[in-house]
């Protein structure tokens, strides 16, 4: 799959197509060591490399706050922490209760409802029945710190201002919320504490479990194939949507190539009641598509302990090199 230009061996500066004569040979005695200084410079295990196109990205999202709507780029900077996009970093931003207990949508099912932009270096959320807020990307450093708890596990947040909590309390209508904001500065969840069967060691701030989510447009066209109401994307929330694969082909896939990243798969993602929270109403179903992924995408049973009862949809992985996404890059499987 893919065309010449997108060849491995082109992106390493070498030709594509093998030389006349001697030149030929040595061209491929170079492809040979380039490839295995890549290899060992990318810190993949010292063997033979070999990478077999198995998609195309198709999308790219960035969720800047919490449960609130994804930001499309055609363009990323995929970091150990995610996707970023200028100071569009995804789930930077985090909705808490006074408490410091997160808010998801989950807990208020109209916050997929807040859509989010990013003009001169400053977020602008609308929602309907409220005014425009406008938050500076960057927040002074005399702004409280919070204590808050993701999953039960305790991370900090800067807090975002009065005017924020303000506008997520009049919009949701229930109770008193703050908005906080995650600092480079400040330690993020690990992963031996989200996953503890977790190989990989990485941090993220306010994701459920990892940095990069991944899911084939395959996949969604094969759960429509079994739903009464179709379903879009947004209502799973995936970074990486690839396409030009077979359904559950991802859940194959263990290291990927894509742009400049390098990937490892973590685990499959499990999935709860946030699937079923209509990304254009805000209401939550409970049922679907929760109730027909469980028909047929629970895991085997000597995976309960991790997965339970809970159907898997899409792949969580974590990012061995950071670099640079965009859409239209071809996604390579590393066999």
């Amino acid at each position: 799959m893919g065309s010449a230009g997108s060849s491995p061996l082109v992106r390493l500066g070498l030709p594509a197509q093998p030389r006349p004569g001697w030149l030929g040979v040595a061209a491929l005695g170079l492809a040979v060591g380039a490839l295995g200084a890549v290899a060992w410079r990318r810190g993949w295990p010292r063997r033979r490399r070999r990478l077999q196109q198995v998609g195309t990205v198709a999308q790219l999202w960035i969720y800047p706050v919490k449960s609130c709507k994804g930001v499309p780029v055609s363009t990323a900077e995929c970091t150990a922490m995610g996707l970023r996009s200028g100071h569009l970093r995804d789930r930077f931003w985090l909705v808490i209760k006074e408490d410091g207990h997160m808010v998801t949508a989950r807990q208020e099912p109209r916050l997929v409802l807040v859509s989010i932009t990013y003009e001169n270096n400053h977020l602008m959320l609308r929602a309907p029945g409220v005014d425009q807020l406008v938050l500076p990307s960057k927040l002074p450093s005399s702004n409280p710190l919070h204590d808050c708890r993701v999953f039960g596990l305790d991370i900090k947040g800067r807090d975002c201002g009065d005017e924020a909590a303000q506008w997520f309390t009049n919009f949701l209508k229930t109770e008193a919320f703050r908005l906080v904001q995650f600092e480079m500065s400040m330690k993020g969840r690990t992963s031996r504490k989200l996953i503890p069967t977790a190989v990989q060691n990485y941090q993220v701030a306010y994701p459920d479990y990892s940095p990069i989510l991944i899911l084939s447009e395959a996949s969604l066209a094969d759960l429509n194939t079994r739903m009464e109401k179709k379903v879009k994307m947004e209502y799973f929330r995936p970074n990486i949507v690839v396409t030009g694969c077979d359904a559950f082909e991802e859940d194959t896939w263990d290291e990927l190539l894509i742009g400049s990243v390098e990937m490892k798969k973590i685990m499959a993602c499990p999935r709860c009641i946030l699937t079923t929270v209509d990304p254009d109403t805000g209401v939550i179903d409970r049922k679907e598509p929760l109730e027909t992924l469980k028909s047929y995408r629970l895991c085997d049973p000597s995976e309960k302990p991790l997965y339970k009862s809970s159907p898997l949809f899409g792949i969580y992985y974590s990012v061995e090199k950071i670099g640079n996404l965009r859409v239209g890059d071809p996604v390579y499987r590393v066999v």
